[in-house]
């Protein structure tokens, strides 16, 4: 697959169509079958008992995999999640920030389907995984 849009391009259209949540995430690399996002987390972003929140999570998921579908059709907004299965496996540390491991299985003309592994940063095992569809909008 070929790849439309760098680390550069992606995080500036993430500042350009969400500036609300824009600094809560950053690309690190745009890998040869997805992408490495990160999670600034905060303490918004925690639940009772001191762990990011599941929601948190899925957000980076959907986030993830979003930006790795961009990275290989270039800049459409309109793509929009059709489908997400998150297993939560471990419990995040507070206060470290999460990686997520996006990686794209098929991109057609109307479909991307894909996987995300999150980790806490520092730790070896992941502690969420997530299956996702997307719907591409036809050109």
């Amino acid at each position: 697959m070929d790849i439309k849009m760098d680390v550069d391009a992606l995080q500036a259209f993430l500042i350009e169509v969400f500036p609300q949540v824009h600094a809560d995430f950053q690309v690190l690399e745009v890998t040869p079958t997805g992408i490495r996002v990160k999670l600034v987390t905060a303490d918004r972003h925690l639940r009772p008992g001191g762990t990011v929140s599941g929601p948190t999570m899925f957000a980076l998921a959907d986030v993830g995999m979003y930006l790795a579908i961009l990275s290989r059709i270039g800049p459409e907004a309109l793509a929009v999640t059709t489908s997400c299965s998150i297993d939560f496996m471990r419990k995040p540390a507070a206060g470290v920030d999460l990686i997520c491991e996006a990686v794209l299985h098929k991109l057609g003309r109307v479909l991307a389907v894909g996987d995300c592994l999150i980790y806490s940063q520092g730790m070896a095992a992941p502690v969420a995984r997530a299956s996702l569809t997307y719907s591409i909008p036809p050109k």
